[in-house]
């Protein structure tokens, strides 16, 4: 059985992090995940979702100096101490809220320095997967297209697989955002099956506009087929920006419930 998750950071951005959840709720989602919800104290995050009777799943390391140009710590030479704190941060908001996982963000690195950015990244996600063992939590890495964030470390999902091997930590899994496999690399059907062991989640939008997963050039039904034919069992993200209200775009969830056998829904913020 599917089970959907909005993400909150681009759905019903009109509210307030914590009406979100509302509505969320509200619009027959069971989870949420958030990109970076620390704003909000833990207490009253943790309090929305009792009162909704969501799942939380999970959040964001911070990207550091955003002024600066940073969108993650995790690869960057030199950094190591600055990207620990992330984490902490992180899992310890995490840990308050009741999410399941972080995803550690990785950063942008000179073509140059790529040597030295796996070889860091592999030191902290290390650190960052002992640490989070003790909270029984789960870190996911996310290749992220060179289009959307000009040389993003991770952008392709063997160099994902290569690095969690190297990192031999059971609890880091793969992100697999559909909408940027499909701008890399493409053949995600075969993608997905040859990944899935080390897939921790999955999220989806349209390609190429990002939009509500119902146009451009994506079988979103048949990915969903396959997810299913595979026997994949966690959560599916979606992680869009609306062409409009969120509450106008949501046919495709019902669309969606007539090409799989069975689905619970989620939302992410």
């Amino acid at each position: 059985m599917h089970r959907f998750s909005a993400n909150l950071g681009f759905l019903f951005t009109e509210l307030s992090e914590t009406e979100r959840i509302a509505a969320a709720a509200a619009a027959g989602f069971t989870g949420v995940e958030m990109h970076w919800p620390y704003q909000v104290p833990a207490p009253e995050m943790r309090s929305a979702l009792s009162r909704s009777e969501l799942t939380m799943l999970g959040l964001n390391t911070p990207v550091g100096n955003a002024a600066a140009g940073d969108f993650g710590l995790g690869a960057l030479p030199g950094r190591e101490g600055e990207f620990q704190q992330a984490v902490e941060q992180a899992l310890s908001y995490g840990t308050a809220i009741g999410a399941s996982s972080v995803h550690c963000m990785a950063g942008a690195v000179a073509p140059d320095d790529l040597v030295r950015a796996e070889q860091t990244f592999v030191a902290n996600l290390k650190a960052a997967a002992d640490r989070a063992a003790q909270a029984s939590m789960t870190i996911l890495i996310e290749p992220i297209n060179h289009r959307d964030k000009p040389g993003y470390f991770l952008h392709r999902i063997e160099q994902a697989s290569s690095i969690i091997e190297k990192v031999g930590r059971s609890n880091v899994k793969i992100m697999f955002d559909c909408y940027h496999i499909q701008i890399t690399q493409g053949d995600l059907i075969r993608r997905l099956e040859t990944h899935l062991e080390l897939i921790g989640h999955v999220q989806v939008a349209a390609v190429p506009s990002r939009a509500e997963p119902d146009e451009g050039e994506v079988n979103y039904p048949e990915i969903l087929r396959t997810l299913e034919r595979i026997g994949y069992g966690g959560w599916i993200g979606a992680e869009y920006k609306p062409r409009g209200r969120t509450e106008d775009g949501l046919g495709w969830l019902r669309a969606w419930s007539k090409a799989v056998s069975g689905f619970s829904t989620a939302a992410s913020a």
